[in-house]
């Protein structure tokens, strides 16, 4: 699968731009439902039946409440200043597979600057070009504030709002969080403005009717109808990804449109679909309602936004982690790879080895879900956090600090010394202590602690689980280990206790993780 990207859409400069008006939308058909197959006897296991919500006959009233509202969003920006952009494209896009694609590739090959055959294109006879995109935006308050995404109005030098009447208002930008991709802008007007509100979208199941209404490829006030196909979707586009994802059409120019529930509040904007051609195919995400609506207060008030933080590194609890723990009921909740020194969590006695089960009541089913929770509790709050250590849960109250804009480096102690590599039997490593040696060996940190892997088995535990030479191992079941033979010590431990697998803390020059190695007896059979 490609990756999702924003949906952008961008107008060619210099070319006249698609006509922004906004004609009556036309009443889609009435659905006709189709006839029910003959009635049979359900199964005795069957689940009962769900009460199914009517859809309206025709999605027109909904529309015109809705339509002045939503706004269109236009951009401009210095076509020099955004060529010299790293990430730039060379020139305004067209949509793939579009048949004015070659069109607009010849126009711009032969109206560069600098291009041979072009009369007066000398330095100081050269005009920067004006590149133009497209988005839309929805007002949220009669005062004139509009949300919209980030990646709509990134590098503009002049924001301009086109309301349903094709009046143009020139925008002030407010705030934005590159973070979530949402940017506030205001607008000042003596026209009346309608305004939309954001609904609670924790209540958006899937297979609900929603509408999406924007301004796809510049044409203007445009309504389309679909369900919400899935919630939570992680697209790997940052660490608060909990998008929903919509069957309702979303092209380019829908970036920041709002989604609406039936009851016309809005439940998500529209921020990315995938698509291998460009245009939709059913598979659009839009950031939550419940997300957005606090970020969109911060910066509307403060033009920044103020995240909460823990001050840890966490990973994803396996099965296997979660064996080795003792902690029933499989892989849940977030395993504490690093507490950082001076964060808030290792202020408050959480410690390496972790697993956070709760925060301030919501449960962590997954990684990923901390994160978010954590980001969304107000700075300098007291919360409860429930974490599984020594084979029970305990609770430890932690004062939610402010997210840093530079991660935080937890500092580590002094090495011990040298000695010759030892044999961890049954997990497929020789090990040795830090020394001098090892340290200028595979360029380890002056401060670096623990025990350096030297060798690595082929078809061993250690190489299944992708250990190489150069890694140190930092703990044994949650315990530091400094020495070859305090690992040793803590792997008799563990047969003797007929336990299945050991946990190790490894560290890497990427950062710390979490490994469960599969134990063995001394002669490679199962221990």
């Amino acid at each position: 699968m490609r990756p999702a990207y924003p949906v952008l859409a961008m107008l060619i400069a210099g070319l006249p731009m698609l006509a922004q008006g906004q004609p009556a939308p036309t009443a889609p058909a009435p659905v006709t439902p189709l006839p029910a197959p003959p009635a049979a006897a359900a199964p005795n296991n069957a689940p009962p039946a769900v009460p199914m919500r009517d859809a309206p006959p025709s999605f027109a009233p909904l529309a015109r409440q809705l339509l002045p509202a939503v706004v269109n969003i236009s951009t401009t920006q210095n076509a020099q200043a955004r060529a010299n952009r790293p990430d730039a494209p060379d020139m305004p896009q067209a949509p793939p597979g579009s048949p004015f694609e070659e069109f607009f590739r010849d126009f711009f090959n032969r109206n560069r600057p600098g291009q041979p055959g072009q009369p007066g294109q000398g330095p100081e006879q050269q005009r920067p070009r004006r590149a133009q995109s497209l988005g839309s935006g929805f007002v949220i308050d009669t005062s004139g504030i509009v949300v919209t995404n980030n990646h709509v109005i990134d590098g503009a030098d002049e924001i301009n709002v086109i309301l349903q009447d094709n009046t143009t208002i020139r925008a002030e930008l407010l705030g934005t969080d590159p973070r979530t991709d949402l940017a506030v802008l205001r607008i000042k007007t003596d026209k009346p403005l309608s305004a939309v509100q954001f609904g609670d979208s924790d209540t958006a199941q899937v297979g609900d009717w929603v509408l999406a209404i924007g301004n796809p490829f510049g044409l203007g006030g445009t309504v389309t109808a679909g369900i919400v196909s899935a919630r939570g979707r992680d697209i790997r586009q940052g660490m608060y990804d909990d998008f929903i994802q919509t069957d309702a059409a979303i092209n380019r120019g829908n970036s920041g449109g709002p989604l609406f529930n039936l009851e016309g509040k809005v439940v998500g904007i529209n921020t990315a679909i995938y698509s291998p051609s460009g245009g939709s195919i059913g598979i659009g995400f839009s950031i939550p309602s419940n997300l957005a609506r606090n970020i969109t207060a911060q910066l509307r008030d403060g033009g920044k936004v103020r995240r909460g933080w823990l001050g840890v590194n966490i990973q994803q609890v396996t099965d296997e982690i979660a064996e080795s723990l003792g902690l029933s009921g499989g892989g849940r909740g977030a395993l504490v790879a690093r507490a950082q020194e001076d964060g808030p969590a290792a202020q408050a006695g959480i410690k390496n080895g972790d697993v956070i089960l709760r925060f301030n009541g919501q449960e962590v089913r997954e990684m990923r879900t901390l994160p978010r929770v954590v980001a969304e509790t107000p700075v300098g709050r007291p919360v409860p956090v429930v974490v599984w250590r020594d084979g029970r849960e305990q609770t430890v109250n932690v004062t939610v600090g402010e997210l840093p804009a530079e991660p935080q480096q937890a500092a580590a102690t002094s090495a011990p010394s040298a000695s010759r590599p030892t044999e961890l039997s049954g997990l497929g490593l020789r090990v040795a202590p830090i020394s001098p040696e090892t340290r200028e060996r595979f360029s380890l940190k002056p401060d670096q602690r623990g025990v350096v892997i030297m060798e690595v088995s082929p078809d061993s535990p250690a190489a299944e689980r992708e250990l190489r030479p150069g890694d140190v191992i930092v703990e044994v079941q949650q315990e530091r280990v400094t020495t070859p033979q305090e690992i040793q010590a803590k792997l008799e431990q563990l047969r003797r206790q007929n336990r299945p697998s050991a946990l190790l803390l490894i560290e890497t020059a990427q950062g710390q993780r979490f490994v469960p190695l599969r134990l063995r007896g001394e002669r490679g059979s199962p221990g």
